[in-house]
């Protein structure tokens, strides 16, 4: 054995049979499980405790190391796909999806340049050419798949200022200017500290829809220094859409980047029950969306598409010596459109799922998730003790119960999480605690929301 140990992880054994059967006989039952558990995270000083080292100079061998996650450290980790995970905005990735992510990475497929993965950059640029099409932007749109929304909307902004460094040429200001709502997603705050330029929050009334009026006003103050405006379709917090149509009419009397983060919400452009509260994404200049959220895949996958992709390969092909292969080349790599260069075929575990149950399919899980928020939103009117802090807009529901404090929801949540009958954090909003259901599974029935307000007592 010592002196094969050099090629020992890498070539095909008995030990190495016996390991891949373990990981894809535990990924099977994973997979096909029907009562997996909503789990929770315990103290480091536990796990530290239940596994003992694991990294030692021998090894614990395959069998323990696969025994060790299985029963304590995925344990220790909440089910981001299960019907009752309902905080933040959760995972439900298709079954299609899960399995062929396996594939994914089995197959030893780079995703950066067509040289080397044109098949699977084929596939995924079909998807993004869908997806296109059903936000209505034109069949020359394009883009990539990268981690999420953060490097989606850092990677379309750093694209926004390259465009507007290109128009001024020498005429640039002191400082660049993103223009969104005060609603807007913390990771736009987080892309304007990476880029060293300032944001230009612009205040939206109760409803968190912000407005071209005041779009107009901050395009008037800060002129040619905006890079960017950002609009959302679906805020985080509530699911909120602002005016994307009455902000892209200023495009006739104002010449600006027009960005829409639809990270969580783009996605209900597929069901007909939303689709009409999206006009005006027709004339974006970059989208994103996030299929680990509501389009059913793994993660971690943000879709990001430019309307015109030459001016996202400007601003990020990277330029050396060895890669003069590939920059010199016309075909299309996905590296050249966001802020990295090695990455994985991410979007394939979507295309799978989509040629395997077809876009109705979606439609209708989708549509689910709207149907059932709304349905929630009027038994929680019904409830004396409870309030709606806005009426739904998509599939997250924002209510309060009277009189709780912070401490009172925290107990809930609590106490929810430990009788594993849901996983539901407190939120807040104007600094007034609430409670926030966000929906996006499919197997999340109306009787499991229900049965969680049944204790809110």
């Amino acid at each position: 054995m010592t002196d094969n140990l050099h090629s020992r992880m890498h070539v095909v054994s008995d030990e190495t049979r016996n390991l891949v059967n373990l990981v894809l006989d535990y990924s099977r039952r994973r997979t096909l499980a029907v009562d997996t558990p909503l789990d929770h995270p315990t103290t480091e000083t536990e796990l530290k405790r239940l596994a003992g080292p694991t990294i030692t100079e021998d090894g614990v061998g395959s069998s323990r190391a696969l025994a060790i996650f299985e029963h304590i450290f995925a344990p220790a980790c909440i089910t981001t796909d299960h019907p009752k995970y309902l905080s933040f905005i959760p995972s439900a990735p298709t079954k299609a999806a899960v399995a062929f992510d396996l594939v994914v990475s089995a197959s030893a497929l780079y995703g950066g340049s067509w040289l080397e993965g044109a098949g699977v950059v084929h596939a995924e640029n079909e998807v993004l050419s869908w997806l296109a099409g059903e936000f209505g932007l034109p069949e020359s749109a394009g883009g990539v798949f990268v981690q999420g929304g953060t490097i989606g909307n850092l990677s379309a902004l750093v694209a926004a200022r390259d465009a507007r460094k290109a128009q001024l040429g020498d005429e640039k200001p002191g400082r660049w200017v993103i223009v969104c709502s005060d609603e807007a997603h913390s990771s736009v705050a987080s892309a304007a500290a990476v880029m060293d330029v300032d944001v230009a929050p612009v205040a939206t009334g109760d409803d968190g829809i912000l407005r071209p009026e005041g779009v107009r006003a901050a395009l008037e103050e800060h002129g040619n220094a905006v890079i960017a405006v950002v609009a959302t379709s679906g805020t985080t917090n509530f699911g909120t859409i602002d005016d994307i149509a009455g902000i892209a009419a200023l495009k006739d009397d104002y010449d600006f980047w027009l960005h829409i983060d639809g990270a969580y919400g783009l996605a209900a452009m597929l069901s007909p029950l939303a689709r009409h509260k999206f006009a005006g994404v027709e004339s974006a200049d970059s989208v994103i969306v996030d299929p680990h959220k509501w389009l059913f895949a793994p993660f971690d996958a943000c879709a990001l598409i430019y309307r015109d992709p030459d001016l996202g390969r400007r601003a990020h092909t990277q330029r050396a010596e060895y890669l003069d292969t590939l920059t010199e080349s016309q075909e299309w790599s996905p590296s050249d459109y966001a802020i990295q260069l090695t990455r994985r075929p991410r979007g394939l575990p979507l295309w799978y799922s989509l040629a395997s149950y077809g876009a109705e399919t979606y439609r209708e899980a989708i549509s689910h998730s709207i149907e059932l928020a709304m349905q929630i939103g009027t038994e929680i009117k019904k409830r004396p003790n409870l309030r709606l802090v806005r009426e739904p807009e998509l599939s997250v529901v924002v209510f309060e119960r009277d009189d709780w404090t912070r401490e009172d929801y925290q107990r809930w949540s609590d106490r929810l999480l430990e009788d594993q009958r849901a996983f539901v954090v407190p939120s807040s909003h104007q600094g007034r605690p609430n409670a926030r259901f966000a929906i996006v599974n499919p197997l999340t029935s109306f009787e499991d929301l229900v049965d969680i307000l049944d204790t809110v007592e």
